[in-house]
């Protein structure tokens, strides 16, 4: 089963596909606690969910006629179901993208047949969670996926050029910063890029929360 706390219709906020229609399923449970997460009400235990099975949830999100859809949580790929679900939906010709906080193996995942597209995190020094990270995630990682490096402060900025660097990040894949919401002044995002000549990474902005109330669920 797949235990689902929303679902909607929006744009996306972030990511190589921000701006474009999406399908949104927002699924219960993270395995890691960041300083900064926005959707914290989703992982507490007690939280309101839907159960369903992966062809009953294939079956709603194919009806709403949009080809992208983004598997989010909490972490999505701690559902018992959702290689199922993956499938199911690349059968139907429809794009899958996976928003993972880079702390579960996406190597199995990387080999289904019909391969989902990841936005991985790297949990920066701020969220508390930098050692959870799989860093074998970085081999498995193709042109199209992204790496997003949501950054609060200078020390989180400096961690992200080092990771990059290591891993020839920029070689592989799409990269982000991302600011904590309110936390810092994407100005100081700006000028640590200029400084740095991050040619092949770009500044993003949430921009669900600038159309929307930050708060609000279901966008």
């Amino acid at each position: 089963m797949l235990n689902v706390v929303e679902k909607f219709v929006s744009i996306n906020g972030e990511g190589s596909r921000a701006g474009t229609v999406a399908v949104f399923v927002r699924f219960k449970g993270c395995n890691l606690h960041c300083s900064y997460c926005d959707t914290q009400w989703a992982n507490i235990p007690d939280v309101p969910f839907t159960p369903y099975t992966p062809d009953e949830l294939a079956e709603w999100i194919i009806a709403q006629n949009t080809e992208n859809v983004t598997l989010t949580g909490g972490e999505p790929l701690l559902q018992n179901d959702v290689a199922r679900l993956i499938n199911l939906l690349g059968e139907k010709g429809l794009s899958v993208e996976i928003e993972t906080n880079g702390s579960i193996p996406l190597d199995g995942f990387s080999r289904l047949t019909y391969r989902p597209l990841f936005t991985m995190d790297y949990k920066s020094p701020s969220s508390g969670m930098e050692d959870k990270m799989c860093t074998d995630n970085f081999g498995v990682l193709q042109k199209d996926d992204t790496v997003k490096f949501v950054v609060g402060g200078e020390n989180d900025l400096e961690t992200a050029l080092q990771i990059i660097r290591q891993y020839s990040l920029t070689e592989k894949c799409h990269i982000y910063f991302s600011p904590v919401f309110g936390k810092i002044n994407p100005q100081e995002i700006v000028s640590f890029m200029l400084q740095h000549h991050l040619n092949k990474v770009k500044l993003q902005l949430q921009l669900h929360k600038f159309i929307w109330n930050p708060n609000e669920r279901g966008v």
